[in-house]
């Protein structure tokens, strides 16, 4: 998995971002985490305190990575709308959860200020960021005016969510694809001159 050349704080920080998106911070344990970075005990508590510790900065890595993909879906090229579509149709692993929203439902997480905060930080920004597209799109008559911006945003970011839990639920990427087809049936249905964003996806 690690080359060589690969630092052992980056093999840390890789496997808890692996671990806790495939078993969340209560099912992680700092022998597994060893093992799946292949360094020593003595390695890990170097560079980091312990387990919550090197969690905050896995939590802290990926909540980065995925603005950083978000704001590449949403920024560019393409209409408001035809942005809102590319960040609703991009790339995931659907079944195995949002890497970010699944730590929500981890009591550990949820109790933990240092833990939570990044992720809460994450959905503040991504509703901001999604409000000012909607925004954009009203502005461009693509989107209705009546329509309240952080209501829409947020309703994205609960579709996509709600998507994953779907999908997981009935093993099953279709439960996430049918959801994502329907919210952007209704973004685009909703131009005020009846059609579809002109913009390409």
């Amino acid at each position: 998995m690690y080359t060589m050349t690969t630092t052992t704080v980056e093999r840390l920080v890789r496997s808890a971002q692996e671990l806790l998106w495939e078993r969340g911070y209560v099912g992680t344990s700092p022998k597994v985490l060893l093992e799946r970075a292949g360094v020593g005990q003595g390695s890990m508590y170097h560079h980091f305190t312990g387990k919550a510790d090197l969690a905050a900065a896995a939590i802290e890595r990926s909540a980065a990575e995925l603005r950083e993909a978000s704001d590449a879906s949403l920024s560019g090229q393409g209409s408001p709308v035809a942005r809102l579509r590319r960040y609703l149709l991009a790339r995931r692993e659907v079944l195995r959860g949002c890497r970010i929203g699944r730590l929500a439902y981890d009591p550990e997480v949820v109790a933990d200020h240092t833990l939570r905060a990044p992720v809460k930080d994450t959905f503040d920004w991504l509703l901001r960021r999604l409000g000012e597209v909607v925004e954009e799109a009203q502005q461009a008559g693509e989107l209705p005016a009546t329509l309240d911006v952080r209501s829409t945003a947020a309703t994205i970011v609960a579709v996509v969510q709600g998507g994953y839990v779907m999908a997981r639920a009935t093993g099953s990427s279709k439960s996430f694809s049918a959801a994502i087809d329907g919210l952007i049936s209704l973004l685009e249905g909703s131009h005020p001159g009846g059609g579809t964003s002109s913009g390409p996806a």
